[in-house]
């Protein structure tokens, strides 16, 4: 699967380890930024994100902050982007089941890389089930209709 990944600098540690598994799992992996610690701007990286899964050079995106608040927030500025906040499996399972999900967001600060890595997991192989859940979805995209 196409992955791109981002974070801002509170979780730039974790977006390495990320991309390194996802890699190591078979996944095209294409890493956003940043590359350092240095502060940046999680809007921007949200943005960035967004634009990747948005234009279809990625089928699914991680977006990374110290909580996961402020980029889940950025990526989900774009109506083509349903990107779900997660801190465990469940939630990722569901975000995908009932909400056809397109981007995961977590917290460095909040989960460990193990935990992000089970939530990745239960992300990447759940299936939305449509049904009585794609009008909601529908809606999501147009919420006038």
């Amino acid at each position: 699967m196409k992955i791109a990944i981002a974070s801002d600098h509170a979780a730039v540690e974790m977006k390495a380890q990320l991309a390194d598994w996802l890699r190591g799992e078979g996944h095209d992996v294409t890493d956003l930024g940043p590359d350092t610690a240095d502060s940046v701007d999680y809007p921007s990286y949200g943005a960035k994100l967004a634009d990747a899964v948005a234009s279809g050079d990625a089928e699914r995106g991680v977006a990374l902050c110290g909580s996961g608040i402020g980029i889940s927030m950025a990526v989900n500025r774009n109506p083509a982007v349903r990107c779900a906040l997660v801190s465990e499996p469940l939630s990722a399972t569901l975000s995908r089941q009932h909400n056809d999900a397109n981007a995961i967001a977590m917290g460095a600060r909040l989960i460990g890389v193990e935990m992000a890595k089970a939530c990745l997991t239960a992300f990447l192989t759940t299936e939305f089930e449509g049904g009585r859940h794609q009008r909601r979805v529908d809606m999501l995209e147009n919420p006038s209709a």
